[in-house]
């Protein structure tokens, strides 16, 4: 455990409220605080416990009364000494705090400094670490438990394991080097290929976990489009269950896009509408029709919306083959069945086939069927069968693909039988790449950048 200076900062959210805590942190944290507090001895009391008392200025004067609470190393979150101040929320009682206590000799702590702290003592790994700030950020169910299964561990410690094998492969391989004249294998091949093959295995539904982890982290972006008039804006008002756009019989109004978020079954979706998908000579529709085209391409979810009762058989397949050809996953959305005919509806499931049509009625606000589609989209899509370990980080991801590409290529160079220092090589990028990944290896710009971003008291 390393030793450092004491810090403290507002470990609560800035702004007057009932209550606010200040957390101070490093050697002598405990001893300072006791220094300005009136109440029990707070150097001899246990770790964890909670003490009731005053804090005063060098002259007696009263600051606020507190409430103490002592954690002693290693068993805080940041293995150091840790002190919190719950005090009133009062910006100036808070401000007479940290100026008592930085005339004690305590130095206000920089953004992410207490995570940095806990990161540098071992508390976890810099995976864990960032998730902390994933955690704090987290506004949805679903990014709530990302954020929690990678504070917990995650997929960082299966990779820990595998990366300390292949440690152990890269020591024989290197002794190899040693003894080069003599033509000597301490590391056995078919052992070697089956560990970077098992190692891949795991890396490979991470990295095509991101799509969807980024996604659940940042909102799902989900795109209704369709034909003119078929009823993209009343589909959008019926699951936000407000008046967000201009509903009218009259095709092409919506001319721009027009976004908001929904929560469903704890998962995030930015709602996406859009312009109509037809061919026109308007030059302002046609803008809108090319921006919705764009939302498209940058769309998790694609959610087609047909009229059921106007749409026919032909322009059903036309329109499967387009969303086919798009590459993109979609979900087909028949609109107004209270006004189709049950032999067009039937026709219709026949092309599209059995269950793949998800029939509403958006102006009577019969979306039950299509809010339970979408999150079972998002819930079941094949990258997060990773055992609940979801990659949100681009920093992650860009890790995990160059250890991939490594492997990939030592095992290519082992097929080929190149010799042991080009298989080395290979391998020294791979677990180079690993441990900068859980911070095993780091530098300083690195955490600057990384604990940067953190809130300050966090």
């Amino acid at each position: 455990m390393q030793q450092f200076e004491p810090i403290a900062a507002l470990a609560t959210a800035p702004g007057i409220g009932a209550i606010a805590v200040v957390r101070v942190s490093g050697e002598g944290a405990i001893d300072i605080t006791n220094r300005i507090f009136k109440g029990k001895d707070l150097s001899t009391q246990p770790s964890h416990t909670a003490h009731f008392g005053t804090l005063r200025q060098p002259d007696g004067t009263l600051i606020d009364e507190v409430l103490v609470t002592v954690f002693r190393a290693p068993t805080s979150f940041t293995k150091e000494d840790v002190v919190e101040i719950s005090c009133h929320g009062s910006d100036y009682i808070i401000r007479q705090i940290l100026t008592r206590l930085t005339r004690e000799g305590v130095r206000l702590a920089r953004p992410g400094e207490f995570t940095q702290r806990a990161f540098l003592n071992g508390q976890f790994d810099l995976v864990q670490a960032e998730a902390v700030a994933d955690l704090i950020a987290a506004d949805s169910e679903a990014s709530h438990r990302s954020a929690l299964s990678q504070l917990r561990g995650g997929f960082s410690r299966k990779l820990k394991d595998l990366r300390q094998q292949l440690i152990d492969f890269v020591a024989l391989v290197e002794l190899e080097l040693d003894f080069g004249e003599e033509d000597v294998e301490f590391a056995r091949r078919d052992q070697l290929r089956s560990l970077m093959v098992d190692v891949r295995r795991v890396l490979h539904p991470l990295i095509e976990s991101f799509s969807v982890g980024n996604a659940v982290k940042n909102g799902v972006p989900t795109v209704i489009v369709g034909k003119p008039n078929a009823g993209k804006s009343t589909l959008l008002n019926a699951l936000l269950d407000e008046e967000k756009a201009i509903v009218s019989d009259i095709p092409g109004t919506t001319r721009d896009v027009i976004e908001d978020e929904l929560f469903i079954d704890g998962i995030r979706f930015r709602l996406i509408d859009t312009a109509g998908l037809r061919h026109t000579t308007d030059t302002i529709e046609a803008i809108g029709v090319e921006r919705t085209r764009q939302q498209m391409e940058k769309a998790s979810v694609v959610v087609y919306l047909f009229d059921g009762a106007e749409t026919t058989p032909g322009e059903l397949r036309r329109t499967i083959a387009e969303l086919e050809e798009a590459g993109k996953p979609y979900l087909l959305v028949g609109n107004k069945a209270d006004l189709t005919l049950d032999s067009g509806r039937q026709t219709l499931d026949d092309i599209a086939g059995k269950g793949k049509i998800i029939w509403i009625s958006a102006r009577d606000q019969r979306i039950d069927e299509l809010k339970a589609a979408l999150s079972l989209r998002v819930r079941t899509d094949s990258a997060v069968q990773t055992d609940g370990a979801l990659i949100t980080n681009a920093r992650h991801l860009e890790h995990l693909t160059a250890t991939d590409e490594a492997l990939a290529r030592a095992i290519n160079g082992l097929d080929a039988g190149v010799t042991a220092d080009w298989l080395a090589m290979d391998l020294r990028v791979a677990l180079r790449h690993l441990g900068e990944l859980t911070g095993e290896i780091t530098t300083d710009d690195l955490l600057d950048s990384i604990f940067g971003r953190f809130c300050i008291g966090k």
